[in-house]
């Protein structure tokens, strides 16, 4: 079973699109999928999108929501509990979806082929800045400066070798999920960095798969900033001290 986690918050614009194009992924045999929503203490429309969204699928998706919004760390730390508390298998995994409609859900495939060939204790990222993806705007390029340097950061206090830590798309094993959940704290998008020093820590390897990506900018929703970076920073080095690593 594959968990895919979609935090949300004030997202009614993209919502029902972005369900639509999960559920229509083909994944592969023998992966089947469980869509989990959770409404971060969204506005009216969105709170609607959602209801309308549980009410038209049924039990292929899940939606819970947050009475306030807490973030998107806690988004994420309420859909992982939720994924774990119904996973009942070794192989089961999760992977994360943002809601804007920035990335294309038929990458799962990739991301799963490479998750099957990968031993276990290995976790599979998205790269969205390979070859193929050149930034389109001034914007985009600042975007990706800023990220490829929490990554360099990231790597350097973690040990992996990876292009793009921040990417929304990172699978993991549910077993591997379960040894990292109880080091996961950060509310808003800290999260991100936290993730990969937790695997890391925990001595989960990460393997990278380009992926698709159509960024916004801030006028067409984008929600993370500056102040959300410089968090990221301070999560990067405090988690260093305060994740135990797993002893060798």
């Amino acid at each position: 079973m594959l968990f895919v986690i979609m935090p949300v918050f004030n997202e009614a614009a993209t919502l029902r699109e972005c369900v639509e194009r999960v559920l229509m992924v083909n994944l592969p045999q023998p992966w089947s999928m469980a869509l989990l929503v959770i409404d971060d203490g969204s506005n009216a429309p969105t709170q609607a999108a959602s209801k309308s969204i549980a009410s038209l699928h049924g039990e292929r998706v899940r939606v819970l929501r947050h009475e306030r919004n807490r973030g998107k760390g806690a988004a994420l730390q309420t859909g992982m509990a939720e994924a774990l508390a119904l996973s009942h298998g070794e192989l089961d995994a999760l992977i994360i979806q943002d809601a804007d409609l920035e990335y294309d859900p038929n990458d799962y495939i990739r991301l799963l082929s490479a998750l099957d060939a990968a031993p276990s204790g290995t976790a599979v990222f998205g790269n969205r800045w390979h070859a193929a993806h050149a930034p389109a705007s001034g914007y985009a390029m600042l975007h990706r400066l800023a990220n490829r340097s929490l990554t360099i950061a990231s790597n350097a206090l973690t040990g992996l070798r990876i292009s793009d830590m921040e990417c929304c798309y990172k699978l993991m094993r549910c077993t591997d999920l379960r040894r990292i959940k109880p080091h996961l704290t950060e509310q808003r998008f800290g999260i991100e960095p936290q993730i990969a020093a937790a695997l890391a820590a925990q001595g989960v390897s990460v393997v990278e798969v380009p992926v698709s990506y159509a960024p916004r900018g801030v006028r067409a929703g984008k929600k993370i900033g500056p102040r959300d970076a410089l968090r990221a920073l301070f999560v990067i080095l405090q988690s260093r001290f305060d994740i135990p690593r797993k002893s060798r």
